[in-house]
């Protein structure tokens, strides 16, 4: 199982990034721009919200957001990844497994923003409908788009992933997710 977040405990990340984030978002509730052009999160301040940490860590920039509802996070695909070593030898292919987990990463962002969140682990809790319609390569530019679709009891909750290259559809599917003590 993997991580989405780590969320509201002690050693969770520095609050510098959701006090950030919050801020802009104030700002842009005042009416001075439309989130999803104005929200950048570089990887520097992801990596204060999201406990993952080389190799695992697959989301180099956050290019728009909108708090407790989407965000949408790219991946700069490059050969020196440990994984093409055997993921094929000859003729390098994304792990579908690290897509899956990389869209993930992307929702880990839109969950360490929701209000009234628990302490506690964000982890997979299963994936539906999951499906791979093209390679990634070193060289491809992944663009992640993840929607909350919905949240029970605080605890549980569904998103909706697509991962693109240059246009195309690569990969979509819905991520669970429960909040583990």
């Amino acid at each position: 199982m993997s991580i989405f977040a780590d969320v509201n405990t002690p050693d969770a990340p520095s609050n510098h990034v959701t006090t950030h984030i919050n801020a802009e978002t104030d700002r842009l509730a005042a009416g001075h721009s439309h989130p999803e052009t104005d929200v950048t999160i570089p990887v520097e301040e992801i990596q204060k919200l999201l406990p993952h940490r080389y190799p695992f860590s697959l989301v180099d920039r956050i290019i728009k957001y909108v708090p407790g509802k989407f965000a949408v996070g790219i991946k700069n695909v490059t050969f020196n990844e440990p994984h093409f070593q055997g993921h094929f030898p000859g003729r390098p292919i994304m792990p579908g497994v690290l897509i899956v987990e990389a869209m993930a990463q992307v929702g880990g962002v839109v969950l360490t923003q929701m209000a009234d969140v628990q302490s506690g682990l964000f982890m997979f809790a299963g994936i539906d409908k999951v499906r791979f319609r093209q390679p990634v390569v070193p060289g491809d530019q992944l663009i992640m788009t993840v929607e909350l679709l919905s949240v029970k009891r605080r605890r549980f909750g569904t998103m909706q992933g697509r991962a693109e290259v240059d246009g195309r559809l690569v990969a979509e599917g819905e991520l669970k997710f429960a909040l583990v003590d």
